[in-house]
Formats: structure tokens, sequence, C-alpha cells
């Protein structure tokens, strides 16, 4: 079992971008918080997993959240509950017709030679059949590149490319994420390394190993151009890494043939006090300003 045609058909061909919705344990306070909901308003993490389902509750099934959308990634604990009585992996494709995509690193490794490495993840393989059996497309895992240092590059990228396979071998498209610090010295230089390593990786992909990849918007318009044209790259997209809706969206418009897969930069702004007509007008002028900035 794999992912469907139409699912693949839509990444492919269709316009728009994908919706970033997978804040994990570490992040959700902080997302929270951005959203109006203090950490005194919730106690426990389940009941804070709850709170941050309602904020993706709330976004995903807004009329806003409309064909502009071509995917959304899901944390598991998200995977793991309903959207208006449905599994939200099969509630996304089936009734909004956006297709599903999973986080699957479980956090970061300190630093070292200038990078951090993902964490092992042992229980993989039932993390993937899960998946499967909930109709998601695809996977998304997250390395982060901090200094010049052609030794940690080079290992993040080989082990994203390692696990990226073991993806591809299950039936499901891997979005590998070797994020580079907006705020990194020598971030130009650092991005050169990189293209040069993913291409080294691409290229030895098999016919049927396809992969997207997700970078941070590059100080040099067009960069990634080659693994844009890659034939084994089903998409490329971009992640705002902490810059402001407006300067990732005009980051991105120059950089052709790149979607954006935003999370900050997408729901910022929105809060559980407004009301549902401001809080629909407020996500529909987002979700086009970044819609406009991926279809150039």
């Amino acid at each position: 079992m794999s992912y469907s045609a139409d699912q693949l058909e839509k990444i492919r061909t269709q316009p728009g971008f994908i919706a970033a919705l997978d804040q994990s344990g570490g992040s959700t306070p902080k997302a929270l918080r951005l959203y109006g909901v203090e950490e005194d308003q919730y106690t426990g993490e389940e009941e804070m997993f709850t709170r941050v389902h309602e904020m993706r509750t709330r976004i995903v099934t807004n009329p806003a959240f409309d064909a502009r959308i071509l995917g959304a990634i899901l944390f598991e604990n998200t995977l793991d509950r309903d959207i208006e009585g449905k599994p939200s992996s099969l509630y996304l494709w089936e009734e909004r017709n956006v297709v599903p995509f999973l986080k699957i690193d479980k956090g970061l490794e300190d630093l070292e030679n200038g990078v951090q490495l993902m964490k092992d993840m042992p229980e993989l393989e039932a993390l993937l059949e899960k998946a499967l059996s909930k109709g998601v497309f695809g996977t998304k895992m997250r390395s982060v590149i901090k200094e010049l240092n052609h030794e940690g590059i080079k290992a993040v990228v080989a082990q994203q490319f390692e696990v990226g396979k073991q993806i591809c071998a299950k039936g499901l498209v891997p979005i590998i994420e070797p994020e580079v610090d907006i705020n990194a010295p020598n971030k130009a230089e650092i991005e050169s390394v990189l293209r040069q390593e993913l291409m080294s990786q691409l290229d030895q992909l098999g016919e049927n190993e396809l992969v997207m990849l997700k970078l941070t918007l590059p100080e040099e318009a067009n960069h990634y151009d080659s693994c844009i044209d890659h034939s084994q790259v089903l998409k490329v997209v971009a992640l705002s890494g902490g810059y402001p809706r407006e300067e990732a969206n005009d980051r991105l418009s120059k950089n052709h043939g790149m979607i954006a897969s935003f999370s900050r930069a997408l729901s910022e702004g929105l809060s559980v006090q407004l009301s549902e007509e401001v809080f629909t007008d407020l996500i529909d002028s987002s979700i086009q300003s970044i819609y406009e900035a991926s279809c150039t």
C-alpha cells in the first residue's frame, strides 16, 4: 500500500503551498501563546495538545483553507485525533482535498560540527505503517545547520537521505529538511555547500525514489534551481524559518518554482479571541499572500 495517484498528481501539477501544522511538544506552548492561549489556561501535556488541536481544527475547517492549500504537515498527535468525526488525515484529503503529510523526526541531537542531526527513530517502521493506514502521502523530518562546516553539512544530508530511502521503500514520499539557521554566519556559503551535497545525494536515487526538499529561503534567488529541476524531486518547498510573513513572502516570490511550507508565517496574527468573521478574513488574506508568493 502507498499513496494514491490522485495525491501524487495534485502535488506534482497543482498550484498552491503546504501548510505546516506540525508543532510538536517543545514548540506547542509557544504556538499556543502566539494564538492567545497562555500556559495557565491548560494543565498537563494532554490538555495542551487538546488546545492546539482545537486551533488546528479551526484553521483546517475554515472555508479559507481551500484549493490554495496543496498539503498539510501533521504532528503524530494530530494524526491520532479526529476532525469533525473523521481521522485528521482522512478529513484533510476526503473533505478538503488537502494532501496529508506526517512529521516523523523525534527532535535534534546536540550541536556537533556546526549542525544538529536528527535523533534516532527506533519506532520509525511502526510509525510509517500507521501513516500508510491513515492515507498519509508523505513524511517530514528536520535537521539544522548552524555553521559553515563541510563535515557537518555532509553528515546532515547523508542522514536525511539514508532515512529518506527507507521512507521511499515503504511507499511514502519523504520531505527532506536540512534547515539552515537564518541567523547563521556565512549563510550563503553554507547554502552553496548544501546544494552540492543535495545534488550528490539526489543523483544516487533510484528511478522510483521520489523526494521533496524543504529548504530555508536562500540568500541568492533561485539558488536551488538545479534541485527543483531534478528528475527525482517532486517539489522544493520553503520554510519561513523565523522570517516574518511579509519578508518570507518577498524572499519566496524571488525563487521561481519554489513553494511555501510555512508554519509561523501562516498563523501569524491568528488568535483564539477573534470572531469567526475576523478570523476568516485574516487567514484568507494570509493564505492568499503566501499562495501568490508560491506561484512565481
